[in-house]
């Protein structure tokens, strides 16, 4: 064993086997129908349909009273400018990057038209790429 406090090595052993150390909870087990779990097997193939959207940022972003990004600003995957957001839901979910790091999910909301960044004491900085992964599940 090492003394911790001292970073020695001590010989006193460790009496691992004595109950008494221990509180047991008390656990009551009860009797009932044992029901087997449904099966679901779904008919089909779960196709995922993914948009990216690229935007990168021309200017400094003061975030201390938020930002509203249109979709106008943003581009897709084949460098296309887009007019909005495909969304997908409630079958999908919404990623957002700022500068390739995911953000939490309660900083920003995602319409069709625009990106809104609730405020923040801080800025984004001119040149910082803020990327949009719209995610859709579909069952053929």
């Amino acid at each position: 064993m090492v003394n911790h406090k001292h970073g020695q090595i001590s010989n006193k052993s460790c009496d691992c086997n004595n109950e008494d150390r221990f509180i047991w909870p008390r656990i009551k087990a009860s009797y009932g129908p044992i029901v087997p779990p449904t099966e679901v097997v779904p008919e089909g193939v779960v196709i995922p349909t993914i948009n990216r959207y690229f935007y990168i940022l021309t200017s400094d972003l003061d975030l201390t009273n938020g930002a509203i990004l249109p979709a106008t600003l943003f581009w897709n995957d084949q460098t296309d400018p887009i007019t909005e957001f495909v969304i997908f839901s409630p079958n999908g979910y919404i990623n957002l990057y700022i500068n390739a790091v995911m953000q939490e999910g309660g900083i920003y909301s995602l319409s069709n038209t625009a990106l809104t960044i609730t405020p923040y004491d801080g800025t984004l900085f001119r040149g910082t790429p803020i990327i949009i992964e719209s995610l859709g599940f579909t069952i053929k």
